[in-house]
C-alpha cells in the first residue's frame, strides 16, 4: 500500500516539478517514512524498494543514470524507509502520545543514510568527474528540500489520532498475520 502510494506521489511530483533534464521534485519518500514509523524498519526496507522502482526507471534507464540508477534508487529509499523503522523503534514513535513533536526530526534524520548513499553514488559508483560538483549543487539542495517538506507532512500525520488509528491498526494486523502464518 505505501509503495502505491510512493509510487503515485513520484508520478504527480516528477511530471509537476521538472527543475533541469533528470533533477525533478520526487515525494515518493513519503510512502517509505510512512511505512518505517508505522510498520517497523522491515516494512519501510521493503516499501522503500517499491517506492523506488519507478524514480530507478525515470532516472535510470530513462533518465541519465543507466542500469545503475534503476538499482541505486530503490536501495536508496529502502535505507530511509529502514531508518526510519529503526528511529520509530528506538524512539516509540506512532506508538506514544505527542509523536508529532519528534517527527520532524526524525524524518530528517531517517534521510542521512540515502544521503550518504547517494553521495557514494554519484561521487564513486557513476564514475562522473563532476560526481561531487552535481551532488552539491543539484541533489542534495533539492533532497533536502523535499526531505524538509516531507518532514512537515509526517509530523502532521503523526499528530491526526485518526490517521495514525488507522495506520496502527493496518500494521498490527499485517504482523498478526505475520506470526499466524510463518514461512
Amino acid at each position: 500500500m505505501m509503495g502505491a502510494l510512493g509510487t503515485t506521489l513520484f508520478a504527480i511530483s516528477y511530471s509537476a516539478g521538472q527543475i533541469a533534464p533528470s533533477v525533478a521534485l520526487d515525494f515518493s519518500l513519503i510512502g517509505a517514512i510512512i511505512a518505517g514509523f508505522y510498520g517497523g524498519p522491515v516494512i519501510g526496507f521493503v516499501s522503500g524498494l517499491f517506492v523506488g522502482i519507478l524514480p530507478g526507471f525515470m532516472f535510470g534507464p530513462l533518465g541519465m543514470g543507466g542500469l545503475l540508477g534503476l538499482l541505486g534508487l530503490p536501495f536508496g529509499k529502502a535505507l530511509s524507509g529502514l531508518s526510519s523503522g529503526l528511529i520509530a523503534k528506538g524512539l516509540g514513535i506512532g506508538q506514544r502520545q505527542r509523536s508529532s513533536l519528534v517527527a520532524v526530526p526524525a524524518t530528517l534524520l531517517a534521510y542521512i543514510p540515502e544521503s550518504l548513499f547517494t553521495w557514494v553514488y554519484f561521487v564513486v559508483l557513476s564514475g562522473l568527474e563532476s560526481g561531487s560538483a552535481v551532488f552539491l549543487t543539484f541533489i542534495l539542495p533539492k533532497a533536502l528540500l523535499e526531505v524538509s517538506i516531507i518532514s512537515v507532512l509526517m509530523a502532521a500525520l503523526m499528530g491526526n489520532k485518526g490517521f495514525s488509528e488507522f495506520m496502527r491498526n493496518r500494521f498490527a494486523k499485517a504482523a498478526i498475520r505475520e506470526k499466524s502464518f510463518p514461512e
